[in-house]
């Protein structure tokens, strides 16, 4: 179960994910974001489809890693959608999956900071 939806990105979760490197950071939250928002037009279609099947996979998929890397608003919404597709409710998977792109619009608006090449000298 996702914790705290209303969180778009937990740095704490992130940060320790990466041993607090800002470079794999950036990395994983760029990845996160571009196989995310590719995921998104296949949710869509299995949605427009009522494939509760590929609609729960694809979900299931995405969801382990937004929850992994603390992308907990777009986490939650991927939960949702496998849960309503698991009773049907494509309706409310629809619903679930325009959050899911308002999720993933604020992940975008994220930084992580630039490291700086003279700290620690």
């Amino acid at each position: 179960m996702v914790t705290d939806a209303r969180t778009v990105l937990d740095r704490a979760q992130l940060s320790e994910v990466t041993l607090d490197d800002e470079t794999l950071m950036r990395e994983i939250l760029t990845a996160l974001i571009e196989d995310t928002a590719r995921q998104l037009p296949l949710i869509q279609a299995a949605i427009g489809r009522k494939d509760p099947q590929a609609t729960r996979k694809l979900a299931h998929y995405s969801k382990g890693a937004c929850a992994n890397a603390g992308a907990r608003s777009a986490a939650a919404a991927l939960e949702k959608i496998e849960r309503m597709a698991a009773e049907n409710n494509f309706e409310e998977c629809s619903e679930s999956l325009g959050r899911l792109a308002q999720a993933v619009d604020q992940l975008r608006a994220e930084k992580v900071p630039e490291a700086d090449p003279l700290a620690g000298r």
